[in-house]
């Protein structure tokens, strides 16, 4: 039974090991910003979620595995948050994504640029 649980603490390190990877080089290579958030969600989710759940396995049912467990729910629930707050920012800032030959896509940053001057001048009466 510990070998089975070794294995599978191994696969999940190596599993999180190239999503890791796999997000940093999404951060070097990738041409906007709005692309690179991409591939810091997949650090920040699989990567991260995958190498504590790894841990999980190798720390057996203690207390620490019920702290690990907790900074995943942690990750789980930040992350998305981080991600949509600096989408927003970035888009309220004035930053356009890279595909602006898209009609669809400069009539939607219109429409949420009109509903971002309509929240404004909602909260300031």
């Amino acid at each position: 039974m510990e070998l089975i649980i070794d294995i599978a603490s191994w696969v999940m390190f190596l599993g999180g090991s190239f999503f890791l990877l796999t997000g940093a080089l999404g951060l070097l290579r990738l041409p906007d910003m709005f692309s690179r958030m991409h591939g810091a969600g997949i650090i920040d989710t699989m990567g991260a979620v995958m190498m504590f759940t790894g841990m999980i396995l190798q720390a057996g049912l203690t207390l620490i595995s019920v702290k690990l467990f907790l900074i995943i729910l942690f990750l789980m629930f930040t992350s998305p948050t981080t991600t949509h707050a600096l989408a927003r920012a970035a888009l309220g800032a004035g930053l356009k994504p890279l595909r602006e030959d898209d009609k669809t896509d400069v009539k939607e940053l219109a429409l949420m640029k009109e509903l971002e001057e309509e929240r404004r001048r909602i909260s300031k009466t």
